[in-house]
């Protein structure tokens, strides 16, 4: 393959070097050299000054650190001249290097390994192992060796050592699927006495051995492998090794050599003992899931949240170990399984092995992972009878039989991170897609978005693709007061819509009127089986209770809804109940949580028509006497 000429490329996969045009800049600076090596690492992303301070402090920054930090950022720029300082965007909270596939040895590295992988899937292991040597061919000496930041070398440095040594175990196995066992044999030994304990390449050298007609050298590498393994890690050697020796031992790999004028057939891949990477892409034997639902056409007014998650699922690479994963939260009802299934359906063709869904059910009714995982394991292609018993068994089969794959996962409604851990799939090329009305914000490494309701545009393009832009501009006015009351929320606009769809002769003011003089306006909000009553219920199910010495956010809720108040303070909240502000606020802090109250603006926590609506149900509900209670006088 011709290598391209490029006007500009940063190299890392070595000695930090930048290249424009044939001519190599510099950078002299040590702390300078550290700044540009993180942003390179994080190229396409957001890095924020204060994890830049910690790279080049070493983990500790001085208290100058963030205005150090722009200082050498700006002498970087003056160090790269025109061309490559313009890719150094200023991002709140940090910086963003702009960077293309092809501008980076790292990002010409990955585009091999994705064109390997398809090429094997396609069945062509000739062209994937091309591809590998290529990716492995830009590695120059030790990466990272001249940049003066041990932090940065134990995050960054690990991750590419750990990234080099699973291509090269990619190209072992698609070596020896090919049948060229004997060719890989030194370097495997190379390796194998560097690594001794990573047992992946010793069984990679054991079969290599073994196909080579050297059985007994095979299974000596075996024995002095599990010593190690019991002596250094007080372990027996895998499962997947102790299948490699299991084989061997019964002669059940022997090799056939095949004639000159046959060429080794791919599916001999699936014959190696122990289940690799390249087995992985034989589709005959891995099923390639494709379960996610449909979804409605996508709103303009929410391109942006989709093209944020589309681009942070399909751009770069992960650290070792770290799955990307994308989190969308918002309340009940605002469209969150929308994008995300809009988001899951646009990034198909970067899941080559397929994409697994599953509704965690929410609060109300949520779904265990021990009820989710087998019906994942089956999809991948374990028998039902085979799915073990123990919950601990079920995620590390999952883990092993999702690692080194691209899968996308997508997981609806989840009310817990408990739920979602489980669920992870092995580390490799695999995202997970997750909504949740939480934030989620233990789950670590998570991108989150939140999102918020439509703005008018967005509300009235909604309703307008519904009942028609017609019927919405000759009612301009009535049509903006039900999107008034329906406070930007996808699901009530649909359901009002859906309402004018199937009553061709009711007027948009008719219904306008019913929505705003409804004595239940939740009844008005209901077609078929799509309801607002539901996703606040179950909002409501899923509020976090305070402690016993605190006050309850439902008592405060019920509270708001006697009193058919719209905004409160948490001091006004604190008079009502006899606590202090800070009781009070936890428990209106907890309603925001359960998406049940608006974040406070001014010091004042509010509450839309559809909230307050349904606060006076649950106050109904409960059968609150206003002159018995004096916090029924809040204002």
């Amino acid at each position: 393959m011709t290598k391209r000429t490029l006007p500009l490329n940063f190299l890392l996969l070595g000695p930090l070097s930048i290249r424009l045009n044939t001519c190599e800049v510099h950078v002299s600076a040590p702390r300078q050299r550290v700044v540009m090596a993180a942003l390179l690492f994080n190229a396409n992303r957001v890095i924020s000054v204060d994890r830049i301070a910690e790279y080049v402090w070493d983990g500790a920054p001085p208290p100058s650190a963030a205005a150090t930090v722009r200082t050498y950022v700006m002498r970087l720029r003056q160090s790269l001249g025109e061309v490559a300082s313009a890719r150094i965007l200023t991002r709140a909270p940090g910086y963003l290097l702009e960077l293309g596939e092809h501008e980076s040895d790292l990002g010409q590295f990955t585009a091999h390994r994705r064109r390997a992988a398809e090429l094997a899937e396609r069945g062509d292991l000739e062209g994937s192992s091309a591809e590998l040597a290529e990716a492995l061919a830009l590695w120059r000496e030790e990466p990272l060796a001249d940049i003066p930041s041990q932090t940065l070398r134990d995050v960054e440095g690990r991750y590419l050592q750990e990234l080099r040594l699973q291509t090269m175990e990619l190209r072992f196995d698609t070596e020896l699927a090919l049948l060229r066992h004997a060719e890989v044999v030194p370097e495997l030994v190379r390796l194998v006495r560097k690594h001794p304990l990573r047992e992946a390449l010793v069984g990679k050298l054991m079969l290599a051995l073994f196909r080579s007609g050297r059985q007994s050298e095979a299974l000596d590498l075996y024995r002095r492998t599990r010593v190690l393994l019991v002596e250094q890690l007080g372990t027996e050697p895998s499962a997947d090794l102790r299948e490699v020796h299991r084989r061997i031992l019964s002669v059940h790999d022997r090799p056939r050599t095949p004639g000159p004028q046959e060429p080794p057939a791919p599916a001999r891949a699936a014959a190696a003992p122990a289940p690799t990477p390249a087995a992985a892409w034989d589709r005959s034997c891995w099923p390639s899931p494709a379960q996610l639902p449909s979804v409605p056409l996508p709103l303009s007014a929410r391109s942006g949240a989709l093209a944020r998650l589309q681009h942070f699922l399909t751009t770069g690479p992960m650290p070792a170990g770290v799955v990307a994963t994308a989190v969308v939260t918002g309340r009940g009802g605002v469209g969150k399984s929308a994008l995300a299934l809009q988001v899951a359906h646009a990034v198909r063709g970067s899941s080559v092995h397929g994409q697994l869904y599953a509704d965690l059910g929410g609060a109300a009714r949520p779904l265990t992972a021990r009820a989710v995982l087998p019906r994942f394991l089956a999809d991948l292609g374990v028998p039902r009878d085979e799915i073990p018993e123990e919950a601990s068994e079920r995620e590390s089969l999952y883990r092993s039989l999702t690692a080194g794959r691209r899968l996308l996962v997508v997981l609806d409604n989840a009310s817990s991170t408990a739920q979602v851990r489980p669920l992870i799939p092995g580390s490799g090329g695999s995202r997970l897609l997750v909504t949740s009305r939480r934030r989620l914000a233990d789950l670590d490494g998570a991108h989150t978005l939140q999102l918020g309701p439509l703005d008018e545009a967005g509300s009235l393009e909604l309703l307008g693709g519904i009942v028609g832009p017609a019927r919405v501009g000759a009612e301009p006015q009535a049509a903006r007061t039900v999107l008034t009351v329906c406070g930007g929320l996808p699901l009530a606009i649909r359901i009002a819509g859906t309402r004018l769809l199937e009553r061709p002769h009711w007027s948009i003011g008719y219904f306008a009127r019913r929505l705003t003089e409804a004595p239940r306006l939740l009844d008005e909000l209901h077609a078929g089986d799509l309801g607002v009553r539901p996703c606040l219920d179950a909002d409501h199910a899923g509020l976090r209770r305070t402690a016993p010495a605190g006050v309850d956010p439902a008592e405060v809720f019920t509270a708001l809804g006697a009193a058919g108040t719209s905004s409160v303070s948490a001091g006004r909240v604190a008079v009502m109940f006899g606590c202090s502000e800070e009781q009070a606020e936890e428990a209106l802090d907890a309603l925001v949580e359960a998406n049940l109250l608006g974040a406070p603006a001014g010091g004042r926590y509010r509450l839309d028509a559809l909230l307050r609506a349904y606060a006076h149900e649950r106050a109904q509900a409960v059968a609150v006497r206003q002159h018995d209670h004096p916090y029924m006088r809040a204002g």
